[in-house]
């Protein structure tokens, strides 16, 4: 039988996000024979340049897309709008399909399909991300001394605690998540069902098998780094809570003992924030290059990586906390330096002996490690990168939670 699947993200599908961690999740739940209805936001700029791409991947998957407006101003107030356009569509959607099961992406998803669940008996699965409500306050966005704020904060703390309790399944990104919700007295007393699959990857797309040594050399070329060159890099925006400061003062570190070296950013980022702020801490602008490409790109250009960085800010919501980049880096076979204190990100690194832990940020932290990245074995980071990342595993650990949800069999198509 078919199993008919409300999906509901505040994220666009035509943002980068919605492409590497939402469609392919369902495309490939869709040749389980689930049949999905989905709602997201989306930006404007990001959906006239992407509509018929996304609009063309989710008619040969057959999904059902339902795209709204997403409404940046006034803060707090545009989210309000936002949620109340989404319920609206979600029960008028219900209403004339029914499903068996909500999904929600996150919180504010969340607060519509609790209600379903409450009041049209639907199944709710709470795909949560992370700590949302405390990576709004830990990464600055809302204040704690501001009032209202304060009470949203206080809202969303009560209703996190109701969504554990309620779900049918809860989806953490960790381990480390996971842990932290049953140590909740409230919430291990009733033993909720949370399953733990990460932030998964392509590895179709990400393997280096696929990248030839030419390709390498011209990509060098263009960049303007010689074959000698040690090259450090990373991938991704900076945003809240990625450490640019940290990770530059490491490469400072690095340059004085690796003489011929490159800082490689494959990002969207502003080149002039991250050049300057790279010329006050000594490192000559020629060093650094930032370089934005298409996710489609990414393998390719990450191929060329010595060795890659990313330092996240390791506050209480960073447990549930799960790096796409760690896996696409993996995947490519690149040893990695990252700190402690997110997610599972130290357990994987360990695991797989795929790179460098930092646990604190200083000089001597940093003099210490070693430049020498032969001792790290290739295929084993990669077969690490297969047993925890695969998108295709990820697809069939959804579509057992459905299953379990569901609590009925469900043939695939």
């Amino acid at each position: 039988m078919n199993l008919s699947v409300l999906y509901i993200s505040y994220d666009g599908l035509t943002d980068p996000l919605g492409q590497s961690q939402i469609l392919p999740y369902l495309e490939g739940l869709s040749e389980f024979g689930v049949n999905f209805h989905l709602i997201t936001f989306e930006k404007k700029e990001q959906f006239k340049s992407l509509k018929r791409v996304v609009e063309k991947r989710c008619i040969e998957a057959n999904i059902n897309w339902h795209p709204i407006n997403y409404t940046k101003n006034p803060p707090l107030f545009s989210t309000l709008y936002d949620l109340r356009k989404m319920q609206k569509k979600a029960l008028n959607l219900q209403a004339s399909i029914g499903f068996d099961i909500v999904h929600c992406r996150s919180y504010l998803p969340a607060v519509v399909g609790h209600k379903l669940k409450l009041n049209h008996d639907v199944k709710f699965v709470f795909d949560m991300r992370g700590f949302w409500a405390d990576e709004r306050v830990e990464g600055k966005i809302w204040s704690l001394s501001n009032p209202i704020f304060k009470l949203v904060y206080r809202f969303f703390k009560r209703k996190e605690r109701l969504f554990f309790k309620d779900a049918d399944a809860t989806i953490s990104l960790t381990e480390n998540g996971r842990n932290e919700i049953l140590s909740w007295e409230e919430i291990s007393k009733v033993s909720p069902f949370i399953e733990v699959i990460p932030c998964c990857v392509d590895l179709e797309k990400f393997n280096p098998n696929k990248i030839s040594s030419s390709e390498i050399k011209e990509v060098k070329a263009q960049l303007d780094i010689l074959k000698e060159e040690f090259v450090l890099g990373y991938i991704g925006s900076i945003g809240t809570w990625y450490m640019l400061d940290e990770m530059l003062d490491y490469y400072a570190v690095l340059r004085t003992k690796q003489k011929s070296s490159k800082f490689l950013f494959i990002s969207g980022e502003s080149p002039e924030n991250i050049v300057s702020k790279a010329r006050s801490k000594g490192i000559p602008k020629e060093e650094v290059i930032v370089k934005k490409v298409k996710h489609d790109q990414v393998p390719l250009y990450s191929s060329i990586f010595d060795c890659s960085i990313f330092f996240i800010r390791p506050t209480f919501s960073k447990k549930a906390s799960s790096p796409t980049k760690q896996g696409e880096l993996m995947a490519m076979g690149v040893p990695i330096i990252c700190n402690s204190g997110v997610g599972d990100t130290d357990e994987i690194v360990l695991k797989y002996n795929a790179g460098e832990i930092v646990e604190s940020f200083n000089y001597k932290t940093y003099n210490k490690i070693s430049l020498d990245f032969s001792k790290y074995d290739k295929g084993k980071i990669i077969d690490g990168a297969h047993e925890v990342y695969s998108l295709k595993k990820g697809v069939q650990r959804y579509f057992d939670v459905y299953k379990q949800v569901f609590g009925k069999t469900i043939q695939k198509q």
